[in-house]
């Protein structure tokens, strides 16, 4: 392919995965409002009680990632991005309407369960942007498609906190809607990117984390620097397993105040991942673009913990927003250390380390929000789970000291 016929695939290619991602997120943000709503009603329990299955929903979803986005992967790797993301958007949007007719507690496991086998559109749309655009812009591009998906969770959250209130089930047939939408979308522009050249044999062996890790293991630094990604990734996924908890627990929020403090935070990432991404790693460098995200995240995170008013928490948004400067310019910092053949496989293996931290991070921190407010408990901070997400964070930023210089040289000589 030539500069100029690249040049064309990206811009005709890359704006359909942007909207995939977009309609995708918008999904999820739909039921993130209504979803406490929904436990309680089909289990009878109060707020602190309920918020531990809030979390074994979202770590079900979450161990069948880690199982199977490195087989996903992989295969895309084999057959291509295509056939892998229109999958995994029909599974999501049976997912949907699966827990919007849930009757029982058990039918909203079942659709979690579905949703994470297949759930690997981000990954995937990773892996094209890896297949169509040059190592020196792709923390850029990584950015953007990660502000697509924070701009989903702008629009997300407000209409499910809108339709939350005619219902607790109205938001997920929305969701199901959104999700049927994007696949059409998907199936009649979206082309395929990776070129039969570039394919390789699928190999069971390769098509776990562990298998797809050990590829890896022998680029030097690769293993403390996903370590790093696993640190981050605890901090992230704090915010989505405890806001809804923490804020009606501290402000006595309803849907609509969560879905639009929400949206209000898909904006800010929106901005950072859209905007600065490419900026601060064209201008800072890739390693002090992910110094800025840490510390960022981590002093957001303990805003958040102690605030005391709603102006308060917000006030800490902007410095919490910075975390998402961290993953793209990781991603791109991997992504140039292996051959087109394997960035499925790496956005797989990646894939498994954020579904593993999401099987220990909702669990971990709905748990936390439990014991600190559960009435006569010694500890009452019901941002606990911040304060955790925080030292996260920072341990990431003791980690990533080790092999900052090491990949910013190698970048340099790449250049």
């Amino acid at each position: 392919m030539t500069p100029e016929q690249a040049l064309a695939a990206r811009k005709r290619i890359l704006p359909v995965v942007a909207m995939a991602l977009f309609i995708d997120s918008m999904g999820i943000g739909i039921v993130l409002p209504v979803a406490p709503k929904l436990v309680m009603e089909l289990t009878g329990l109060p707020l602190a009680e309920a918020a531990p299955i809030g979390g074994w929903l979202a770590v079900s979803y979450a161990l069948m990632q880690f199982l199977f986005s490195p087989v996903l992967g992989n295969l895309s790797d084999r057959y291509g991005r295509k056939p892998i993301i229109m999958a995994s958007l029909a599974a999501l949007s049976v997912d949907y309407l699966i827990m919007g007719f849930a009757p029982t507690l058990f039918w909203l496991f079942v659709g979690r369960v579905i949703a994470g086998v297949a759930g690997a559109t981000f990954a995937t749309a990773n892996a094209v942007v890896a297949d169509l655009v040059p190592q020196a812009d792709r923390a850029k591009y990584f950015g953007m498609n990660g502000a697509a998906w924070g701009m989903g969770f702008i629009v997300g959250p407000v209409v499910g906190g809108l339709l939350g209130q005619y219902g607790s089930r109205v938001p997920f047939f929305a969701a199901a809607a959104f999700t049927a939408v994007n696949f059409l979308i998907a199936l009649l522009v979206l082309r395929e990117t990776l070129p039969e050249a570039n394919r390789r044999a699928f190999s069971a062996r390769r098509a776990n984390v562990f298998g797809a890790i050990r590829q890896l293991a022998g680029i030097p630094g690769a293993m403390v620097l996903l370590f790093v990604l696993f640190m981050y990734q605890v901090g992230h996924d704090t915010l989505p397993s405890s806001w809804t908890w923490v804020t009606m627990a501290k402000f006595g929020w309803t849907e609509r105040e969560i879905g639009l403090s929400l949206a209000a935070l898909g904006l800010g990432t929106a901005v950072v991942q859209g905007g600065l991404v490419g900026l601060f790693t064209r201008k800072l460098g890739e390693s002090t673009t992910v110094y800025i995200g840490l510390a960022g995240g981590a002093l957001g995170f303990l805003g958040y913990a102690f605030s005391t008013t709603p102006a308060m928490l917000f006030a800490s948004v902007p410095f919490a927003c910075l975390l998402g400067l961290t993953m793209p310019a990781v991603r791109a910092m991997l992504s140039r250390a292996v051959p087109a053949n394997a960035q499925g496989e790496l956005q797989g293996a990646i894939g498994g380390i954020v579904s593993f931290t999401a099987i220990v991070t909702p669990f971990t921190m709905t748990h936390l929000f439990s014991a600190a407010t559960s009435p006569g408990g010694t500890l009452q901070l019901p941002g606990a789970p911040f304060v955790a997400g925080a030292a996260a964070l920072m341990v990431g930023i003791a980690a990533f000291i080790r092999i900052a210089a090491q990949f910013e040289s190698d970048a340099r000589a790449r250049a």
